[in-house]
């Protein structure tokens, strides 16, 4: 299987070759090679000739990255049109090996301090003007994304993130108004469209975690250890129903044992491959200022316990 076929595979919940791995966002790539891969505003004041160059060195180096990785999916972290260029560019330069993806997501995510109090207050006061809000970002994230999936990327890490560690931002039952339908109908058009759509949140989904599957995404992303969320529980009630990625925990990654590190990447493994419908990762991403050696550990883990 090519790395996009085994993605795809684990994402339909088959089972395919091996388990495929890949990361949200990979923030160690001087560490791991000497240089840094563009980000975002990286580009803003380059003449459209050095853009052109840079977008180009940036795909190769990508690509050679995430080939030293072995993973399987691309994540994309550019501005919109930087976005389809680079997917031109690796395409160009490796075939359609890899899956790529990028951020698509349009519903509300947890407001920053400054703006918990306001939205708590509209909620209450104004809840049309909400909806409202609700409405118009996700008509735009779906045009988006399908702008993106009209100039080949292959799917979308939906990545508002909804919960804390004590539990989701809004109660279940608001969630289930503000939420739960603008998501369900941006998955609906990603699916319509023919990509693929990974939910991310942090924190503890369980409150919501119905609701989330209910949305029909392709897969959930990242279970996080650090709320309590469990992937062998999550995989017991839920495998059936979508594919599950993560979630080796990050925490012990940067503080803990090596111990625990390779006890929390067999875990995930030893309860969420079976069966199949599993994508294996960080329970958020390997971060800078995490001891590279812990990540490539955690890749030693996966390269032992991978195959069918």
């Amino acid at each position: 299987m090519t790395s996009k076929e085994r993605m795809i595979c684990a994402l339909r919940g088959g089972i395919p070759d091996r388990v495929p791995t890949f990361e949200l966002e990979f923030q160690l790539s001087e560490e791991l090679l000497g240089k840094r891969m563009l980000s975002y505003g990286d580009l803003d004041k380059a003449s459209p000739r050095e853009r052109e160059r840079m977008l180009a060195e940036n795909a190769q180096f990508l690509i050679q990255v995430y080939d030293t990785l072995e993973h399987d999916a691309i994540c994309i972290h550019l501005e919109e049109p930087y976005i389809a260029e680079t997917v031109r560019r690796i395409r160009e330069y490796s075939g359609d090996r890899f899956m790529l993806l990028a951020h698509g997501d349009g519903t509300f995510a947890i407001p920053d301090g400054d703006g918990m109090l306001e939205f708590s207050y509209r909620i209450a006061d104004d809840p049309a003007s909400v909806h409202a809000e609700a409405e118009a970002m996700c008509r735009e994230a779906i045009a988006r994304d399908k702008r993106l999936l009209d100039a080949g990327l292959d799917g979308f890490i939906l990545c508002s993130d909804y919960c804390f560690n004590q539990g989701p931002f809004l109660s279940p039952r608001m969630f289930g108004e503000f939420v739960t339908p603008y998501l369900a109908r941006l998955i609906r058009a990603i699916r319509d469209y023919g990509g693929y759509a990974i939910k991310h949140t942090d924190g503890n989904i369980m409150p919501i975690l119905d609701q989330l599957v209910s949305t029909q995404p392709h897969a959930l992303h990242s279970l996080d250890p650090m709320a309590g969320v469990d992937i062998r529980e999550v995989k017991e009630k839920y495998g059936s129903q979508v594919a599950l990625c993560g979630n080796v925990h990050c925490a012990a990654m940067q503080t803990g044992t090596e111990e625990e590190v390779i006890a929390s990447a067999e875990y995930c493994l030893t309860y969420a491959k079976p069966g199949g419908g599993y994508v294996f990762c960080t329970s958020n991403i390997p971060f800078k200022g995490l001891p590279l050696e812990r990540y490539m550990l955690v890749l030693e883990v996966w390269r032992r316990m991978r195959k069918y």
